[in-house]
């Protein structure tokens, strides 16, 4: 066990073979907010032993995602360290070592075993004639035999060498409490291939204890190997870190969360319209809580008060409309010239504004802001909500057409509006308001009835933001001409 004393050191280390998941994000904040509350060290390692699907871009879009959610790490790719290389690709060397010093106190041994006679072992094993896992046949020849047939160039993996005086692996987890693997179920697992080439098992132990982890955090897929991994972190007489393994993310249909559960990414979240901050709060949620009770958890009270003691060991439920809300209360209580920046990059995509459009009439884009903010959940809804705004020409929705403008009396409506409001000598949302109602009354027009086929004609759709303030941000011209436009298309 890690000294108590000793200052913490966790690592995250996925593999670059995909996007990152939403579930390794959580492993990755958990390590982050444990280190920063503990002042200790977070090391981004990336283990990137599988050739075929280990990529470069995958590497890029990790660091990507780990930084959009804010997460920052102390050593590893782009920060450095003194325990690098941080890619498993760069420590062959790290891993010829250790191999060495096993096998020079007998914890390893050559295995000369082919594919066929492993096959044959385990086929004897499942038909009760034989010893389940490897039977140890190589374990039993003599180091001179063993060294001629290297000599030889005979193919040949290099095993543990299970102690077979080893007593009870005993896994003291900080999530789940003790759990107890029995040695003598352990078969002597392959540290390297005959290629050279070493094992999870064995990498991710040489990598943890070069790296001086006190602390391995973790999903539970993991805690399998464990026991394997507490093997040869005693065969290499290193200290054995402390492991907290984190219950799996499960979808509402109660099975494991994937893609059709539908977006399960970081960069498909961030895509979709989710703010950072809120998907920090919500994945640090799923698992591990304040009180209990509060919900809104920020970035610095997480990192403050965040505790291995308070990880819940039930699977966690991935509520999708409960993500919206926290994202909503995120984007109601962002100050009003943050969510502007944050609003301009989903109109820039749409062809609708540019940064040079944003400084010239910030005053404009910050009023755009109470439109929306007590409305939006996502993001991806800024362009639809606002689009009418920033559009030359609008199309009008059927529906809404049919709803709203069909009627004589809301072509007569919307005829006496753009008159009245071609009177105006100020154009703001009361004065414009107090127009309206005023053109309502003297036509004998429901005001809802009025607004309604004004809405309908200015926006496209029954559906908007505020109408009088809408208005104002549009102008008198276009508002008018709008108002013309949807009284010709509706006439006869």
């Amino acid at each position: 066990m890690p000294d108590p004393a000793a200052d913490v050191r966790v690592r995250f280390a996925p593999s670059p073979t995909g996007a990152l998941h939403i579930g390794g994000a959580r492993t990755a904040i958990y390590n982050w907010a444990f280190a920063r509350k503990t002042g200790g060290t977070f090391i981004l390692r990336i283990d990137d032993t599988d050739p075929e699907r280990s990529t470069a871009e995958n590497t890029a879009q990790i660091l990507r995602s780990l930084r959009w959610l804010g997460l920052d790490w102390d050593e590893g790719p782009e920060a450095g360290g003194a325990f690098g290389p941080y890619f498993q690709t760069q420590r062959a060397h790290a891993y010829r070592v250790a191999l060495e010093r096993m096998k020079a106190n007998g914890s390893a041994y050559p295995c000369f075993c082919t594919a066929e006679e492993l096959e044959r072992k385990r086929e004897a094993a499942r038909s009760g004639d034989g010893t389940p896992g490897y039977d140890r046949t190589c374990r039993r020849l003599s180091a001179d035999d063993a060294r001629a047939r290297i000599d030889g160039g005979e193919p040949h993996v290099w095993r543990v060498a299970v102690p077979e005086d080893r007593g009870d692996i005993v896994v003291d987890d900080a999530v789940r409490g003790e759990t107890v693997f029995p040695a003598s179920a352990m078969d002597d697992f392959v540290l390297v291939r005959s290629d050279g080439t070493p094992t999870y098992n064995f990498a991710t132990v040489v990598d943890d204890a070069d790296m001086e982890i006190t602390h391995v955090i973790r999903g539970d897929d993991h805690l399998s190997n464990t026991p394997r991994q507490i093997l040869v972190f005693e065969a290499l007489a290193s200290p054995v870190p402390r492991f907290a393994h984190l219950s799996m993310i499960w979808g509402a249909d109660g099975k494991k969360l994937s893609k059709r559960h539908g977006a399960t990414s970081v960069e498909a979240f961030r895509d979709e319209g989710i703010l950072p901050e809120a998907l920090l709060n919500y994945l640090a949620l799923l698992g591990w809580s304040l009180d209990g009770q509060t919900t809104i958890v920020s970035a610095e009270t997480l990192r403050a008060t965040f505790s291995l003691e308070r990880i819940s060991k039930n699977p966690a439920i991935f509520d999708a409309e409960k993500l919206d809300w926290m994202n909503g209360v995120y984007i109601r209580d962002m100050p009003p010239e943050q969510l502007a920046e944050r609003m301009l990059p989903w109109l820039e995509s749409a062809g609708l504004a540019s940064r040079a459009d944003f400084e010239l009439r910030r005053a404009w884009f910050l009023a755009l802001v109470p439109l929306v903010n007590e409305r939006l959940k996502r993001m991806t809804e800024v362009v639809p909500a606002l689009g009418f705004l920033f559009a030359s020409e609008i199309t009008l929705d059927p529906a809404s057409v049919e709803k709203a403008l069909t009627t004589a009396e809301a072509r007569t409506a919307l005829r006496g509006s753009a008159e009245a409001l071609g009177t105006l000598d100020r154009w703001d949302a009361a004065s414009i308001e107090a127009c309206l109602r005023a053109v309502a009354d003297s036509l004998g027009v429901k005001p809802k009835v009025l607004f309604q086929a004004v809405r309908v004609a200015v926006t496209g759709s029954t559906v908007s933001p505020p109408l009088f303030e809408s208005l104002a941000l549009l102008g008198s011209e276009t508002a008018r001409a709008r108002l013309v436009s949807a009284q010709a298309a509706t006439a006869g």
